[in-house]
């Protein structure tokens, strides 16, 4: 689909209706021979062709209606829908009581006339960055689709929704990386915000400490349009600066170890365009992303998973993913003093870093150090499952623990692998993030 703001000047000056919108999802949805049946695991099409057809009536009549009011967009399966079940992408909930209300972020989406097209598959309560699910199958990627590579998780079919044209827009949720993996090896834009500015309630919930909730789309400007929604923000033009203001800083500490010979020589071109633009791009060491994977060694801070899962876990344990299982029953053994000197260690460390990055407009780096890799490879192996999980998140999880934002964008050429850019910003500062990766957008050669 077009970029957000397209679509709403194209509704607004009545070139399109927002049921012709729905009904081209709903078709995506239904194709036999696509993705539809792996992305979508619950979608109420009356309802969605109910509301589409009142916005057409509303605006057919001159009738106020929000600006992006008629959109269709997609919502992870971890956030609470009045009326429907939120099964996180597990079997185990498909009994549970329907939400009676809507989570803070959803009634935000309604409130500004977005319309819910479905519910997205996921990694089974979120638990990964790869994107496999054993209940519901795991939705290809969109490039080689005939080899079936994963589409990055845990927000997949968040992520296909959109590259398959089901969805203008996704909202997914990111503790580790779970927005910005799956826009990097789809090609997309994905946004995850600073976590306290947007309310989790309503979210089943990974590691509340982390988690944060976010969109995934076409351009950073539609990021941009959903994240003042899902925010509260007034809308308002956010600042693009010009690239060839930036003073931008490169990590040399963990982040560019061991990256796929395509993934390096992907990212080097980036630097170099953006450099080409006129920014000044500074190497810096950035030591405490060494300390990251030192402190939550044990995967201390994970410990909140448990919480979150120990009343269902024992009993039930047949009932989850064998992947998602493993990992869920090692937080059991995490001690309460660790989990405390994890959350001291990341104090300490957020400080560190905040004081060596504030000279820089933001950070830039490779999302992911590889692309997708075929999913039956990861299928068959569990210890190359678990080695690619860790590989995939190492970068983008270290700026959840910093408490930072970032965005993902594409940075690799056409018709080849897809591949991300992240752009890192400063705590709480994300439209200054949002502008600046505007601004990096347009001299990236991704399109």
């Amino acid at each position: 689909m077009l970029p957000i703001a397209d679509l709403a000047d194209q509704l607004n000056q009545g070139q399109v209706t927002s049921l012709e919108l729905v009904e081209r999802c709903l078709e995506r949805i239904a194709d036999e021979k696509g993705e539809g049946s792996r992305t979508i695991l619950f979608s109420d099409q009356a309802k969605v062709r109910f509301t589409a057809k009142k916005i057409d009536q509303f605006r057919k009549s001159g009738k106020f209606v929000a600006p992006l009011a008629g959109i269709p967009i997609s919502v992870k399966d971890l956030f609470d829908v009045a009326g429907e079940i939120t099964t996180a992408g597990s079997i185990l909930l498909k009994k549970s009581t329907s939400a009676r209300v809507d989570a803070p972020s959803i009634k935000r989406l309604r409130d500004a006339g977005l319309i819910l097209i479905g519910r997205t598959n996921m990694t089974e309560f979120a638990y990964s960055g790869l994107g496999l699910n054993a209940h519901y199958g795991t939705p290809r990627n969109p490039f080689d689709r005939k080899s079936g590579r994963i589409p990055g998780g845990s927000s997949s079919g968040a992520a296909i929704s959109v590259t398959d044209g089901m969805a203008a827009a996704a909202i997914g949720t990111d503790t580790g990386g779970s927005i910005r993996i799956p826009s990097a090896l789809c090609g997309l834009v994905g946004f995850k915000p600073t976590a306290r500015r947007i309310s989790t309630d309503g979210v089943y919930p990974l590691c509340p400490s982390l988690d944060s909730i976010g969109p995934l789309a076409t351009t950073v400007n539609c990021c941009a349009l959903l994240d003042d929604i899902l925010s509260g923000a007034s809308p308002k033009p956010i600042n693009i600066p010009k690239v060839s203001t930036l003073h931008l800083a490169v990590p040399q500490t963990l982040v560019l170890n061991n990256l796929d010979s395509y993934v390096a020589s992907t990212f080097e071109g980036a630097v170099k365009n953006i450099s080409m633009a006129g920014a000044k791009i500074t190497d810096i060491p950035l030591n405490c992303l060494d300390e990251i994977p030192r402190v939550n060694s044990n995967g201390g801070i994970y410990a909140e998973a448990w919480t979150v899962h120990k009343d269902q876990f024992n009993g039930s344990r047949h009932l989850y993913d064998p992947r998602v299982a493993a990992r869920i029953e090692k937080t059991q053994n995490i001690l309460a003093e660790e989990y405390r000197g994890v959350l001291r260690a990341r104090k300490a460390l957020i400080s560190e870093a905040n004081k060596i990055t504030s000279n820089f407009d933001a950070l830039i780096l490779p999302t992911t150090p590889s692309s997708a890799p075929k999913i039956i490879d990861l299928e068959r192996d569990g210890e190359a499952y678990t080695e690619m999980n860790t590989r995939m998140l190492r970068n983008s999880f270290c700026f959840n623990f910093l408490d930072r934002c970032a965005l993902s964008i594409p940075m690799h050429a056409p018709g080849s692998a897809p591949c991300g850019l992240m752009i890192v910003g400063e705590t709480l500062r994300d439209r200054e993030l949002l502008g600046i990766g505007q601004a990096i957008e347009e001299v990236v050669n991704f399109s």
